[in-house]
């Protein structure tokens, strides 16, 4: 282990913004301090759009911070630094090369010789389980064999830093769980040409499998809620009670609210108009209303549980229990999902009192909702251009939430048959004006 003025990377206040259509800055990362010393994997967890793989790419040299110091061994990063390679969530191969040629691209760039590049490549595609593979060209191999190649490439020029944005992320599960065992044992074996990795994900489980320590995001804008020390020894087992009390404990870290940006409406604790709605389908979440009423839940639902039993993934989870709890269906508290008196009404009641009981929430609980209604309400005509919504949503948040905020609003006004919405002309109307 170095001491601390050795640290391969010392990122200190760094903040980062982009900007917003409108001209003014969305901040995307605020104030963050982080060490990575050698002999440690360090895991970025957090919500999708937390920053994390903005500030992967500030340490990768790719970005530069807008404030802050980020430094590499003492020098500040200024374009990729030496020792420090990357593994990508898409696979990023050419796939006019064969795996050989794609691991050796790396080792060609350093100028590394080509009878030294074979040597190094080879001892890497064997190390990483695809010997035999050489002369593949990528259109040839599976997901999985494809990121193995991806890690092949990044090991080659056996780097100090290892950075992994969710490389996991785009295979299937049983593929991903193989590459993470197979890699760990590497990394327990001493077997990795690598002095330490960082990696960017936001699966829960990930984290605590592969981490020694793992720093929580939170989001708007993305900030270290938390430092967690994984102190478990290797290799992990995912049944052991004290993995599991981890695991929880993370999902409860990560179901605690934050304070909005957005001002608030009133008599609407915690929720304004420029809170962003990630779409969630409407039928998905009544899905999600009747399997918590039946057994074994019963209206209550341990999150972690809930997860495994849906396949889904933290975040997917998360997104539903937050829209139910923003629309009063239910409440999430200490990583447990329980439904509410209106919800558990909702599991059993027949479709057009669901769409009714729906109606009222959204616009009573959904601040945008409210003010869409009101515009239309107050309209002769009772239109209105998604312009004028989409112009203030880009005041608290970027033009991709924006967008994605409207299409879940229209997705749930529809359902509930509280607006009507015109894809061509993209404007909004009453759906029964009275």
């Amino acid at each position: 282990m170095l001491d601390q003025p050795s640290a391969l990377i010392d990122i200190r206040g760094v903040c980062r913004s982009f900007p917003k259509g409108s001209g003014e800055q969305l901040l995307v990362l605020e104030r963050v301090d982080l060490t990575i010393r050698s002999g440690e994997i360090v895991g970025l967890l957090g919500r999708s759009g937390s920053g994390k793989s903005t500030l992967l790419r500030i340490i990768a040299g790719l970005l530069a911070p807008s404030t802050g110091r980020a430094t590499c061994r003492g020098e500040i990063i200024a374009g990729p630094p030496n020792g420090v390679a990357m593994v990508f969530q898409s696979f990023a191969l050419f796939p006019w090369l064969t795996v050989l040629q794609n691991v050796e691209l790396g080792l060609e760039a350093l100028g590394v010789d080509a009878t030294e590049r074979r040597k190094r490549a080879l001892a890497a595609i064997d190390l990483i389980g695809l010997d035999g593979f050489e002369s593949a060209f990528p259109r040839e191999l599976s997901g999985g064999m494809c990121q193995r190649v991806g890690f092949a490439r990044a090991l080659v020029v056996h780097p100090d830093l290892l950075l992994m944005d969710e490389p996991f992320s785009a295979l299937d599960v049983l593929t991903a769980e193989t590459l993470r065992t197979d890699l760990i044992d590497l990394w327990i074996e001493g077997r990795l040409p690598i002095k330490s990795v960082l990696m960017v994900t936001h699966n829960i489980e990930e984290a605590v499998l592969m981490c020694d320590r793992i720093l929580v995001f939170s989001s708007n804008p993305g900030r270290v809620a938390a430092e967690i020390k994984v102190e478990l020894p290797h290799p992990r087992n995912r049944l052991d009670p004290h993995f599991r009390l981890l695991v929880d404990s993370i999902y409860a870290r990560m179901t605690q609210r934050s304070e909005p940006k957005a001002p608030a409406i009133e008599g609407i604790p915690s929720t304004g108009v420029g809170m962003t709605l990630h779409h969630v389908s409407s039928n998905v979440l009544s899905g999600l209303i009747e399997t918590l009423a039946n057994a074994p839940y019963n209206g209550h639902a341990d999150l972690p549980d809930l997860a495994s039993q849906l396949q889904l993934e933290a975040d997917e989870i998360l997104h539903l229990g937050e829209s139910l709890q923003l629309l009063r269906l239910a409440q999430l508290s200490e990583g447990d999902l329980v439904l509410t008196e209106a919800g558990k009404r909702f599991a059993h009641l027949e479709t057009d009192a669901r769409k009714r009981l729906f109606a009222e929430h959204l616009v009573t609980y959904v601040p945008l909702m409210g003010l869409i209604r009101r515009v239309l309400d107050e309209r002769p005509t009772h239109t209105a251009p998604a312009a004028r919504f989409r112009n203030e949503l880009e005041d608290y948040m970027s033009e991709d939430y924006a967008a994605e905020t409207l299409k879940t609003i229209v997705s749930w006004g529809r359902y509930s048959e509280l607006l009507a919405y015109d894809e061509q002309s993209e404007t909004f109307s009453l759906e029964n004006p009275g």
